[in-house]
C-alpha cells in the first residue's frame, strides 16, 4: 500500500510539474511503465465500476455523460453489432469542456484489401498487397509461435486509411484520393454519432492502427479534418492500450486512461483539438490470452438487416492468433462540412509551411470525451 502512494505521488509530481512539454514527461513514464505495478496506478480504468475514476491524487473526477437515446434504436443499435441502447454507458472527465468479431475480421481481412491504402504499399506492389490476410492466415494459424519466423504480412501492418485517404507527408486530404467508405462501418459510427448529439454524422475518412506490443502512437492533434465540429470516433479491439489525453497545448500535462477491448472514444467540442497519444500497449495479465469480452460469438437471432456478419471459427482463429499480441484502433470522421469542397491544391511555397500537426503516424517498430463500449454480449 505505500509503495502504491508512493509511485502514484511520484506520477502527481510529473503531471503537476510546470515547463515545456509536459505531455511528452508522462507519455516517457508510461513508455516505461511495468504492468503489474503501481505504475499504473493513476490511470483512469472505465471498466472499474460505474465510478471509474484514477486513484492518483488530483485525478480528474469521472462523471457520467447523457447520451440523446432516442435518437439510436434497438434495432439499429443490433443491426450494427451493438447491445441495446438502455444499456450504453458514457462518461466526461470533468475540467475537459458487440459484437465485437465482426469489427477485427473486418479490420484484418476485409478492409486491409485495396483499393484502401496500408503502410506496405510504399515497399510493395499493389498485386503483393492485394490480399494480406489471405497471405498471412497460414501463418497465424500456427499454435507454436517461432519466432525465427519471418512475420507475416497482417504482423508488418501498421495502418490503413479508408474513404478519403489521408496523405502523411502532406497532412491534408483531398477529393481526387477517394474510395467508397465501408457501408457497415458507416452505419456504426452514424448511430454512435447520433446517441452522442451528432445527427447527420457522415463517415468519409478512417485511419486503421495495428498496434504491436511495442508501439506507439506519439504525440498529436487531429486537425487535418475541414469540418472540426464533428466528433472523432474512436474504436478500440484487442490487448489493452494508456491513452494519453491532454490540452491545447504540449505543456499541460494529459490525464492518463485505460482503452480497453470494445472501447469508444468520442472527441467532440474543445476535446476535439486536444493533444493526445498512446504510450503503451499493456500485455494481456493472464499471458498469451484474450480480453473475456472477444469471447462472444454472434447470436443467431440477428435483424435481417444486419450490418454485421457471423464470423467462421476459422477465420476467429486467425484474428484470435493475432490479437493475442495486438491491438487494432479504428478511427472515423467526417472530413468536409455539408456543401462544403476542398479547397484548391497548395502552391510549392505554401506546401513548405504545412507542419507536422495533426500527424498520428504510428511507431513501434459540449466540450467533452465519452466512452461506450462494444458489447461483449452481441
Amino acid at each position: 500500500m505505500g509503495k502504491m502512494a508512493a509511485a502514484v505521488g511520484s506520477v502527481a509530481t510529473l503531471a503537476a510539474e510546470p515547463g515545456e512539454d509536459a505531455f511528452r514527461k508522462l507519455f516517457r513514464f508510461y513508455r516505461q511503465s511495468r504492468p503489474g505495478t503501481a505504475d499504473l496506478g493513476g490511470v483512469i480504468d472505465f471498466s472499474v465500476s460505474h465510478a471509474a475514476r484514477g486513484t492518483g491524487p488530483g485525478a480528474p473526477k469521472v462523471v457520467k455523460s447523457q447520451l440523446n437515446l432516442s435518437s439510436v434504436s434497438d434495432h439499429d443499435a443490433l443491426r450494427a453489432g451493438l447491445q441495446p441502447v438502455s444499456k450504453w454507458q458514457a462518461y466526461g472527465l470533468q475540467g475537459y469542456p458487440g459484437y465485437q468479431w465482426h469489427w477485427v475480421k473486418q479490420c484484418l481481412k476485409l478492409y486491409s484489401r485495396k483499393p484502401n491504402v496500408c503502410n506496405l504499399d510504399k515497399h510493395m506492389t499493389k498485386e503483393e498487397t492485394q490480399d494480406l490476410w489471405e497471405q498471412s492466415k497460414e501463418f497465424l494459424r500456427c499454435k507454436e509461435v517461432n519466432k525465427r519466423r519471418p512475420r507475416s504480412l497482417l504482423e508488418k501492418l501498421r495502418w490503413v486509411t479508408l474513404g478519403y485517404h489521408y496523405n502523411w507527408d502532406s497532412k491534408r486530404y483531398s477529393a481526387d484520393h477517394y474510395t467508397p467508405f465501408p457501408s457497415d462501418l458507416a452505419f456504426l459510427s452514424e448511430q454512435v454519432a447520433a446517441a452522442c448529439g451528432f445527427q447527420g454524422f457522415r463517415a468519409e475518412a478512417g485511419i486503421l492502427n495495428y498496434y504491436r506490443l511495442d508501439s506507439t502512437l506519439g504525440i498529436h492533434v487531429d486537425r487535418s479534418e475541414l469540418d472540426h465540429s464533428r466528433p472523432l470516433l474512436s474504436f478500440s479491439f484487442g490487448q489493452s492500450a494508456i491513452f494519453l489525453l491532454g490540452g491545447l497545448k504540449r505543456d499541460e500535462a494529459p490525464t492518463p486512461m485505460f482503452m480497453h477491448s470494445g472501447d469508444i472514444m468520442v472527441m467532440s467540442g474543445f476535446s476535439r483539438l486536444l493533444n493526445h497519444a498512446v504510450p503503451r500497449v499493456l500485455p494481456s495479465a493472464e499471458g498469451d490470452s484474450l480480453p473475456g469480452c472477444l469471447g462472444t460469438p454472434l447470436p443467431a437471432d440477428l435483424p435481417r438487416d444486419s450490418v454485421v456478419e457471423p464470423c467462421s471459427l476459422e477465420d476467429w482463429q486467425v484474428c484470435a492468433s493475432y490479437l493475442k499480441t495486438a491491438r487494432v484502433n479504428m478511427t472515423v470522421r467526417q472530413v468536409l462540412a455539408v456543401g462544403q469542397d476542398f479547397p484548391l491544391e497548395p502552391t510549392e511555397e505554401n506546401k513548405r509551411d504545412i507542419t507536422a500537426e495533426g500527424s498520428c503516424h504510428l511507431h513501434g517498430d459540449n466540450s467533452q470525451v465519452k466512452r461506450a463500449r462494444l458489447s461483449p454480449d452481441y
